[in-house]
């Protein structure tokens, strides 16, 4: 009969922290193991809770209770919500903004070290004045008490929230849910819409939202993907457009390209004499892509998922310039070696995930292709999550 390895949930020590890490908390380490210890900072001395693992884990996962040597960045966190074992959508509320920003440069700088051997100094931008008030869509869990909040940290239970102070204005408080729903998801427009989904059906507002990106109007389904700060669709057309450097005439690729916020803009620069191949696989993004380029015969709008679309063919024989915004898992080998092979000048990589875009940019080089440009934007203030706009250049 297998023994059973003693939990060590819920033990308490104190801990030296060490540096930050993917995924919102630092490394310290206790008794030969790794601890990744959240509500922490680089250089603090804390008391720890571990929260997850058994006498036979390799690593350990913990909440600093207690704060016995505090780093000069601590501040007190303005969320109500925010801790140990509270709500789990910010990692970040205990670090003043400007350390925020270093630490998320640190992770994107060790990722790129440690998975594509690359050396890279990376400064995180802010796009905004504002590091609350800024997510514009939020998807709130229902407790089976009725009450609506946010998901603890690596948990399905529910933090009850009132307000969420990250959160843009209209879309900060939950809304009233309908009996027997799990779920409501509310979305602010850029132009000021608001609207209301419980279970995927919409309860309130508009069918369609308008999102206005550079003076053009794109059409947004109500539960569709888009970037939740506000400045983040014109902060990344504007780093696409100047990393890709599009001219009239050239063939771009726009690939996992949603709703057709950068094929709009490709398709203006390579103009009537060039063309822009999009590609996306979900149904709803594709209608509202179509929607949106209606009127940009140099668009061809192809269904379907990356990879299969490379490997069929579908993309066509070649193109100057490649843009993708892949979902976190990042595009991986296949999709890679699939752009590699069309032998585009440059490639413009949009990433949500530092880890997934170090893994495709080390794949990238064994293609023949090297990172020339990073640029890091720090789309979500007081959580882990950074965006990188990567430009990789033919050798």
């Amino acid at each position: 009969m297998t023994a059973v390895a003693e939990s060590l949930v819920g033990v308490e020590v104190d801990l030296d922290v060490g540096p930050v890490a993917h995924g919102g908390h630092c490394v310290a380490r206790w008794d030969g193991r790794v601890v990744f210890v959240r509500h922490t900072l680089p250089g603090e001395r804390v008391r720890v809770r571990v929260t997850e693992g058994d006498a036979s884990s390799r690593f350990l996962r913990a909440d600093a209770i207690s704060v016995l040597n505090a780093a000069p960045a601590r501040v007190e966190a303005p969320c109500p919500y925010a801790g140990p074992g509270r709500c789990g959508g910010c990692d970040f509320q205990h670090v003043a903004p400007e350390t925020q920003r270093s630490l998320l440069g640190a992770v994107v700088a060790e990722q790129l070290r440690r998975l594509a051997g690359l050396d890279v100094a990376v400064r995180v931008e802010p796009v905004a004045p504002d590091d609350l008030g800024w997510r514009t869509r939020m998807g709130w869990t229902v407790a089976p008490d009725g009450r609506a909040g946010l998901r603890r940290h690596r948990s399905h239970e529910v933090e009850p929230v009132d307000r969420c102070l990250i959160a843009h204005p209209d879309v900060a408080e939950p809304p009233e849910a309908p009996s027997g729903t799990t779920r409501i998801d509310v979305a602010r427009s850029s132009s000021g819409q608001r609207t209301v989904l419980a279970a995927g059906r919409r309860v309130e507002g508009p069918a369609h939202l308008v999102e206005e990106v550079r003076g053009q109007g794109l059409r947004v389904s109500g539960a569709g993907f888009w970037q939740v700060h506000p400045a983040a669709a014109t902060t990344l057309v504007d780093a696409v457009l100047e990393l890709g450097a599009p001219v009239v005439g050239e063939r771009a690729l726009d690939l996992y390209a949603g709703v057709g916020l950068f094929s709009a803009v490709l398709g203006a620069a390579v103009g009537a004499d060039g063309s822009v191949v999009l590609v996306e696989s979900d149904p709803g993004a594709l209608r509202d892509a179509r929607r949106n380029l209606h009127d940009s015969p140099q668009v061809r709008i192809v269904p379907g998922r990356v990879d299969h679309a490379l490997a069929g063919g579908q993309c066509g024989a070649g193109a100057d310039l490649v843009v993708l915004d892949p979902p976190r898992t990042g595009a991986r080998a296949p999709v890679v070696r699939g752009i590699a092979a069309l032998t585009p000048e440059r490639v413009v990589y949009v990433a949500c995930d530092p880890a997934a875009l170090a893994r495709d940019v080390a794949t990238f080089a064994e293609e023949g292709y090297r990172l020339a440009d990073l640029r890091a934007y720090a789309l979500f203030p007081m959580t882990h999550h950074v965006e990188c706009v990567a430009l990789l250049r033919s050798r």
